[in-house]
């Protein structure tokens, strides 16, 4: 780098077209021929969860417009009319948006297909009157980061809460990359636009094979509401049991930690984030906050002409989207950046469901924010009434 470009060139992206980053769902008994209306026992349809979780009634998101980044994969219109047929709701609204050559392009349901039609699915049940956007861009962290920014900075569709499901361990990303998807981030939170990101489906190690903690990333930044996961029992209308989603502490459960890159945000310092190590520098904790994710409670969806139950943080992120999208039009502005809201003056108000058993790996559940589940899953009616009462941040 020229000595004359130190300092004002931030990073260098569009010569690595490796893959950056995975999907973060799980497909329960794959090829089980599973039918929505005579699924696994256990699991839900996005309806039913927003019921469980006390979702705000009398809104449908109406006015708002939910964005959505895929790195791959498809979505077919006749699964989609299918799959809302069976839920009794109209067809929503779902754009395709091109970027870096990306493009709507269906394979096969094992595929990035199982991502791209459950977060759809889950955040258009749970909004069916918003406008679903789907930035369809390459895997690499060009094609992210741009997508990333085309959606925020969108300003036909107005996106007001944007969903990711990809991510990957923070050591395989160039610190340069996160600066600049951070800075993206924060320019969303300025423009009043929620960032849900899912926090991992790998455990406390993410995937690495160290024997060490750690989180994924875009999850870990500050400006991202990292998703984690539970596992939910109900009865009828009602939440009988939920715990830290943990099948597999390596393969099969919620990720979650201390990020090594991020520092810890101010507004987190009062949460008791542990440090990675002893006597080691405090991060950013991950995630903030939580919701069903077990594939043995997971969701009903359809995929590729299949009827699935999908589970994994990849179904969190698009859930408190559809939650966001709601809230933004009861209340009748953004809700925008959350955090500072959720640790500052909305903490200790009863907007969760505390999840206080289980463990991630390396991480215990415990009474308040923890590393598995962050302050827990939603209390919506409460959350919503809330924030209508709560100051912005600056």
């Amino acid at each position: 780098m020229p000595a004359e470009l130190d300092g004002i060139v931030q990073g260098v992206f569009g010569l690595d077209d490796r893959p950056q980053a995975m999907p973060h769902f799980q497909i329960l008994n794959p090829g089980s021929g599973a039918i929505v209306a005579r699924a696994a026992p256990a699991s839900f349809t996005p309806p039913a969860l927003a019921k469980l979780y006390s979702f705000p009634t009398g809104v449908d998101g109406s006015g708002e417009c939910i964005a959505i980044i895929e790195l791959g994969g498809g979505f077919r219109p006749a699964d989609l009319q299918t799959y809302f047929a069976g839920l009794k709701i109209p067809m929503p609204t779902v754009k395709a948006v091109s970027v870096d050559g990306g493009r709507n392009a269906p394979t096969t349901a094992d595929g990035a297909d199982g991502e791209v039609m459950l977060d759809i699915e889950v955040a258009a049940a749970i909004a069916p009157k918003a406008t679903i956007v789907v930035y369809f861009t390459p895997n690499t962290s060009k094609g992210f980061l741009d997508a990333i920014t085309t959606a925020v900075h969108d300003t036909i569709n107005k996106p007001s809460v944007i969903s990711i499901s990809w991510g990957g361990p923070e050591s395989t990303w160039t610190s340069q990359a996160m600066t600049q998807f951070d800075q993206a981030f924060r320019d969303a939170a300025a423009m009043g636009v929620t960032v849900c990101c899912a926090a991992g489906d790998n455990g406390s190690g993410d995937g690495v094979n160290d024997g060490k903690p750690h989180v994924d990333f875009p999850a870990s930044s500050p400006y991202a509401l990292g998703c984690g996961g539970t596992k939910l029992t109900a009865s009828g209308n009602t939440i009988s049991d939920e715990v830290v989603w943990n099948e597999n502490a390596t393969t099969s459960a919620t990720g979650g930690g201390v990020s090594a890159f991020f520092a810890l945000p101010d507004w987190q310092k009062k949460a008791n984030v542990p440090t990675l190590a002893k006597g080691g520098k405090a991060g950013r904790g991950v995630p903030d906050v939580a919701g069903d994710a077990d594939p043995n409670s997971g969701y009903q969806v359809r995929v590729d002409g299949k009827n699935l139950v999908i589970g994994g943080t990849s179904a969190v992120a698009p859930l408190w989207a559809g939650l966001v999208a709601l809230c933004n039009q009861k209340l009748g502005r953004p809700v925008g950046y959350l955090n500072p809201l959720l640790y500052g003056s909305l903490a200790g108000k009863g907007l969760f469901r505390d999840i206080s058993q289980g463990t991630n790996g390396s991480y215990q559940a415990r009474a308040g924010w923890d590393p598995c589940t962050g302050w827990g899953s939603p209390i919506g009616t409460k959350i919503v009434q809330a924030l209508g009462g709560a100051t912005p941040p600056a």
